[in-house]
């Protein structure tokens, strides 16, 4: 059985061809004056992005993230929050692809249907780059005064170490 959702981005992109095509919009080069005008904004975040890629790689190869680690864990114990799942749940905010690592790493070691990698799965799904969000979103609009957007975001990344424990355990005890 095939599965359907590789077809969806294809028939997508097939459907505003088509609906281009009857309202007779030159689809190829509005395409490439869309293309075009994304160019600018690229260069406009491009420093904020390379800060960003260099503080995390800072932050993970100096033993910041492990030292964290372990001064978090007696909350995060508290909380219910596997210990396996804590490193995750600090770089989650800060690095997609570091957390999809840490993922892997989980999933390798405790197996998908233990505790720590539920709910390293659902955390993964529940929370945000939110560093990275930030810097594209606001990089992007001029936005410079970002701390309650900060603020917010954090918080929100904490609930959702939280909440993705407490759904595992929920749904799968």
């Amino acid at each position: 059985m095939t599965n359907f959702t590789v077809y969806i981005i294809p028939v997508i992109i097939a459907l505003f061809i088509a609906a281009g095509l009857i309202k007779k919009v030159p689809v190829f080069d509005s395409f490439i004056d869309g293309a075009k005008s994304g160019i600018p904004t690229i260069i406009s975040i491009l420093p904020t992005l390379i800060g960003l890629i260099t503080a995390v790689e800072m932050f993970k190869a100096s033993g910041a993230l492990d030292m964290l680690t372990a001064a978090l864990l007696p909350v995060t114990d508290f909380l219910g929050l596997p210990a396996e799942a804590v490193p995750m749940a600090l770089l989650r905010p800060i690095s997609g692809s570091g957390s999809i690592a840490l993922l892997n790493n989980i999933l390798g070691n405790c197996g998908p249907d233990s505790f720590a990698g539920r709910t390293a799965s659902v955390l993964c799904g529940a929370s945000e780059t939110t560093f990275y969000t930030i810097s594209v979103y606001c990089g992007a609009v001029g936005i410079k005064k970002t701390r309650h957007i900060l603020a917010a975001s954090l918080i929100s990344d904490a609930a959702s170490a939280f909440f993705s424990a407490l759904a595992v355990r929920l749904f799968f005890s």
